[in-house]
């Protein structure tokens, strides 16, 4: 009796606590993700990225666009080969991050 009792009590707090995950968000509301921005000028690189990311079709952390000049607001990405705020890995699985890429309304959906 004992043994069920106290399965059941260590069972919900497993849910509890997993549904308190799944509702945080990965993003702050700066536009932050563990105090990296997430705009600004781009690097695509192997190995060895500041971050983790998957380009995904619906659901994203983050909706990206590429823009050729002027990275200053949330979700603008501007590719570069040197000298960058952010270097980014495109991944395929465990990512930090997962992001949409779009022609239009970057930013935190």
């Amino acid at each position: 009796m004992k043994k069920s009792s106290l399965l059941l009590i260590v069972s919900s707090l497993i849910v509890v606590l997993a549904v308190a995950q799944a509702g945080e968000k990965k993003i702050k509301p700066d536009c932050t993700y563990h105090g990296l921005k997430l705009y600004g000028k781009i690097q695509f690189v192997a190995s060895f990225p500041d971050l983790k990311v998957k380009a995904v079709d619906a659901f994203p952390d983050l909706k990206v666009k590429m823009v050729d000049a002027f990275p200053d607001q949330c979700g603008k990405w501007q590719s570069v080969g040197a000298f960058p705020d952010l270097k980014v890995q495109l991944v395929d699985s465990f990512p930090d991050i997962t992001v949409q890429f779009v022609d239009a309304f970057p930013g935190l959906p």
